[in-house]
């Protein structure tokens, strides 16, 4: 390793030179209390940015033990010093000047939601933190006095103000760590208790706009009705109060604009912590709960959906289903289906954006058109078994159709942003009506054994095969001669809706329970890899899933990126990545 006094030496060297001499300065450096690495140098100014990454040994940093040691505090201690130095980079961005993106520093935006992510990792030796920068130029010609501004003065500044304990507000830490470990502990007692979702007295749910995720002012505290009211002592905050949802068939009414859809985007972004001022600090869902809709077009790949769709006109299998073109209402079906294959415990699932048909048949239609005539065998008939047989519970907002009160195990109905507890009096209501005629074939659990067929393996030739190694290297260069170098799939992200592999668009645009396009960005390095090199031809969608994941949980970033890990990417859950395999149509 090389000294800093040494790179500003470099770096005044090629001072005035032509832009590709900054290739140069890649490499690692010490300075002082930190080591610098230049992982990789921009093209010329108006490309994207360099990637660099900064090392603090622990014994510098001077964190307590007891702030990383464990998960929790470790994620949310990751979480807060990305913020302080993304907060320390808006101080110096762009006060280095020159052309394109000269002077830019950046690391990671965070939003509400608390994720895992390269920006900041702290391993059990250091913490690494990865961001951008600019390098300066005078149109494409080296403005090496700028970078030297970048490298010693300011960068320096922002990793001691960000990075070392004794900068900080101590206070400030504790209380994000707290939360984390509070938050951690309402997730195990919901699974000690049989509860699928808990919301906090006095969370705020409403969000600020439709294009903002921030609370919305002024709006209606959150209130639990007393029959479903629980109370909790948590570790640090202490005792608090608020509504406990039991597993099972949970139904969220009432009319429009009274709150129905916002509890339940509450609850489905409940998988995730969230930062303290969110409103949703304490909302906190079964962290497996997946979102379910219907997704037009989709392509569904030998899926048994069977348990809703049987003797199709066409023929067609439907315990081994496929399809490029799915319509409403398989789409759903399969994703039901995959959501079992994930390990989901809990579906939530809105009305507005289901295909009815696959939803429910009134009895009206029953007679109009039979049973023998109708391939469909709708939700309604199937949520008791999925809870009593398969263990996965529902909560549904539903506003047009009746037919679910029959089999609702608690209904909510929400009053003006306050829910109130209708059970007991709509199950009153039920004995004078007529229940819906259940009739669906027996109810089985789909085998998942859905085995993936392998990739054509691509050289730098374009030829078939190549060398399997992954992550050697830029390209994947082992060292065995240019014949077996073989170049990884281009990765291309369209925001939080969908990413390209080199010509293959993956559309994740329905997975909504995606926090940030960070994890979409992750996503495509994790598929990337099991394309490359996991799936081939004998191994389950299962298999191939858990190998990725385990290995992102043990092993980090670094086995899905080249030759260095970049700024960018942010931890999805193994739902998501279920749901981006399923949706790859390569």
């Amino acid at each position: 390793m090389k000294s800093s006094n040494e790179l500003r030496t470099l770096l005044r060297s090629v001072d005035h030179k032509s832009y590709p001499a900054y290739k140069s300065l890649a490499g690692t450096w010490q300075f002082g209390s930190f080591v610098l690495s230049i992982d990789h140098v921009q093209g010329d100014p108006f490309a994207s940015p360099s990637s660099l990454h900064v090392e603090i040994l622990h014994k510098d940093a001077g964190f307590p033990l007891s702030t990383y040691e464990k998960a929790p505090a470790r994620r949310a201690l990751e979480d807060h010093l990305t913020r302080q130095f993304s907060s320390q980079f808006e101080d110096y961005n762009f006060k280095a000047k020159g052309s394109g993106k000269s002077g830019l520093l950046s690391i990671t935006r965070c939003g509400q939601e608390v994720l895992a992510r390269s920006a900041c990792q702290i391993t059990d030796q250091k913490i690494i933190a990865r961001f951008h920068v600019g390098f300066p130029a005078f149109g494409r010609t080296i403005n090496a006095g700028e970078l030297e501004k970048i490298l010693f003065d300011f960068l320096p500044r922002c990793v001691e103000n960000s990075f070392f304990y004794k900068r900080l507000d101590s206070r400030k830490v504790e209380q994000a760590i707290f939360l984390s470990e509070d938050q951690d502990y309402i997730r195990s007692y919901l699974r000690d208790h049989d509860l699928s979702a808990f919301v906090a007295n006095g969370s705020i749910l409403p969000r600020k706009s439709g294009v903002s995720d921030l609370p919305m002012k002024g709006s209606v505290p959150f209130t639990s009705p007393d029959t479903l009211e629980v109370t909790l002592t948590l570790p640090h905050r202490g005792v608090i109060k608020g509504m406990g949802l039991r597993r099972g068939i949970t139904l969220i009414v009432g009319g429009g604009y009274h709150g129905k859809s916002t509890l339940l985007e509450a609850l489905q972004m409940g998988v995730y912590n969230h930062i303290a001022g969110d409103g949703r600090e304490y909302v906190i869902t079964d962290d497996t709960a997946l979102k379910l809709r219907a997704e037009d077009g989709r392509s569904i790949r030998q899926v048994d959906i069977s348990l809703f769709i049987r003797d199709l006109p066409n023929k067609k299998d439907t315990f081994c289903f496929s399809s490029e073109d799915a319509s409403g209402s398989t789409s759903q079906a399969a994703g039901v289906i995959e959501g079992m294959e994930a390990g989901c415990g809990l579906f939530l699932i809105d009305e507005d954006t289901s295909a009815t048909n696959f939803m429910v048949r009134d009895e009206f239609m029953q007679q109009v058109i039979s049973r023998e005539k109708e391939p469909i065998t709708p939700f309604l008939e199937r949520a008791r078994d999925l809870y009593e047989k398969a263990g996965v519970s529902t909560i549904l907002v539903a506003g047009s159709s009746g037919a679910f009160f029959y089999i609702a195990d608690t209904i909510l109905q929400m009053d003006s942003y306050r829910p109130m507890d209708i059970t007991g009096r709509v199950k009153e209501l039920c004995k004078d009506h007529t229940a819906p005629r259940i009739q669906a074939p027996d109810f089985h659990i789909p085998d998942f054994h859905r085995a993936l067929p392998s990739a054509p393996r691509q050289t730098s030739h374009g030829r078939e095969g190549g060398d399997r190694g992954y992550g050697r290297g830029r390209g994947g260069d082992s060292g065995r001669g240019s014949e077996n170098k073989r170049e990884h799939k281009k990765i291309k992200t369209f925001g939080r809706d969908s990413f390209s592999l080199d010509r293959e668009t993956v559309d994740l645009r329905y997975v909504e329970q995606l926090a940030d396009s960070e994890q979409l960005n992750a996503l495509a390095h994790l598929l990337r890899c099991g394309v490359e090199q996991v799936i081939d031809g004998k191994k389950t969608v299962r298999q191939v899933v858990s190998w990725l994941y385990d290995t992102l949980e043990k092993k980090g970033w670094e086995p899905f990126c080249s030759s260095y890990v970049p700024c960018g990417l942010a931890k999805p859950r193994i739902q998501e990545l279920y749901a981006c395999l399923n949706r790859y149509r390569g």
